[in-house]
């Protein structure tokens, strides 16, 4: 499999030196975008699995804080979002046809990871969404030694009173071949570009928070708005089949804001207080990127995670 070079675009927070990206192309033909950052006399590799909305870019912080503690990143922009291909002909709806097609471009990034050399042994640390599909890797034999995760989407915060709406909208409008428009309550704008600073679900932490607005203002062609009614039929159905399933046998340590407003947080308590080898740490204060807090928020949080990855390795 051969990989061509990508942009990695380096002018708002660059993250490590001598980062790159590549393009990789999944099984059913789709072309995502995977970047990676050394560190000196590495540790081992973390496989950062982003969020929905989220872009390569946007972990550059996060490869830094890991470098400083001797580890390489290697991330992706998912199908639907970054610069990987988009699924519908609105290109500000985040989309996907089945929930395990990300596992096809998990099969994409770890090959880049094997072609490239990255160091070894290889963690996993999966945020939101991306915390959905690292939880199904891992029971897809994803080559790591321990996992990480924050806030991680293992259910969706909805309204008691309205679960049955979505579940009932989501299972009805893609059979009317509807599933390409966005949930009511959503919209196509990204939220950084659209929402205030204050009181927003993302980050206490207005540097970060501006570092986001930056990026998408460079760049809008990385930006997404919100889900399709299909995605949310696939994001349902698959954080029910997951969480009817029984813990992975490997170290895991996760982590959660006290204010967390986006995932559900009893799924998340339920499946840290069911893994034999997992702790969850409560972030105090802490919104829903909590590795995207301040520096007294983030650097336990990545002095922990470390911690967990290095006594696994």
């Amino acid at each position: 499999m051969t990989f061509e070079a990508a942009p990695l675009f380096v002018d708002h927070h660059p993250g490590p030196p001598g980062g790159q990206a590549h393009w990789a192309t999944t099984s059913d033909g789709l072309r995502v975008r995977v970047a990676h950052w050394n560190a000196k006399a590495p540790k081992g590799t973390v496989l950062l699995f982003p969020g929905r909305t989220e872009y390569v870019e946007k972990y550059a912080p996060a490869a830094s804080e890991l470098a400083a503690r001797g580890f390489a990143t290697v991330t992706i922009d998912w199908r639907g979002q970054g610069l990987a291909d988009r699924m519908l002909d609105e290109v500000r709806t985040g989309h996907v046809v089945d929930f395990m097609d990300y596992q096809k471009d998990v099969a994409s990034m770890v090959a880049l990871a094997h072609e490239m050399k990255l160091p070894q042994p290889w963690f996993l640390l999966g945020h939101s969404m991306g915390g959905c599909i690292g939880l199904r890797a891992l029971y897809e034999g994803l080559p790591v030694k321990a996992a990480a995760f924050t806030g991680p989407m293992w259910g969706i915060r909805i309204a008691g009173h309205l679960r049955p709406v979505a579940w009932a909208l989501s299972h009805i409008m893609p059979k009317l071949g509807q599933g390409h428009r966005l949930p009511p309550g959503t919209k196509l704008s990204s939220y950084v570009m659209s929402d205030p600073f204050e009181d927003n679900l993302l980050t206490r932490d207005r540097a970060m928070w501006d570092m986001m607005v930056d990026q998408l203002n460079a760049h809008p062609e990385l930006a997404l708005g919100g889900p399709s009614i299909a995605w949310l039929r696939e994001a349902l159905f698959e954080t029910q089949t997951l969480s009817k399933m029984a813990a992975p046998d490997l170290p895991c340590i996760a982590f959660m804001g006290t204010n967390e407003r986006i995932v559900h947080t009893e799924r998340v308590i339920q499946r840290m207080e069911n893994w034999p080898k997992g702790d969850l740490i409560m972030v105090e204060d802490g919104e829903h990127e909590i590795i995207m807090e301040g520096p007294a928020k983030r650097g336990p949080i990545f002095d922990q995670m470390v911690q967990t990855f290095l006594a696994a390795a």
